[in-house]
């Protein structure tokens, strides 16, 4: 799959959110300054050939929806830069970050008590 471009995931961080939408929803959804109409759409366009959105059409104008979920997105993008930056570990991205983020011994055994509830719900 490929990576979005910082532009490619606003768009489509928009998408995610509306499901579906017309150029003019994105732009409105946009924060000043907006990007003209047809920057909006071309970028729209590239993520259609990249297989990320498809369209309906309504006459001249198409209402887009996104192909691929935001989880799923997360996932192959995040084991990408695991692989990328940490070897593909896991522990060492969570010690990279736990660390960076200066975190105390109370709040990694919070955080991994979440995670341990998580995947025990999962599991149910």
């Amino acid at each position: 799959m490929k990576e979005l471009t910082k532009a490619e995931e606003q768009i489509m961080q928009i998408l995610w959110e509306l499901e579906e939408g017309f150029v003019n929803d994105l732009i409105e959804r946009m924060q000043d300054p907006k990007p003209a109409y047809n920057t909006v759409s071309t970028i729209v366009r590239i993520l259609e050939k990249k297989g990320f959105v498809a369209h309906k059409a309504f006459g001249k104008t198409h209402q887009y929806f996104p192909l691929i979920s935001k989880k799923d997105y997360t996932r192959k993008f995040m084991k990408h830069f695991m692989g990328n930056y940490f070897g593909s570990s896991f522990r060492e991205m969570v010690s990279f970050f736990a660390k960076e983020d200066k975190m105390s011994v109370h709040e990694i055994e919070e955080l991994m008590n979440e995670v341990k509830k998580d995947l025990e719900n999962e599991a149910k």
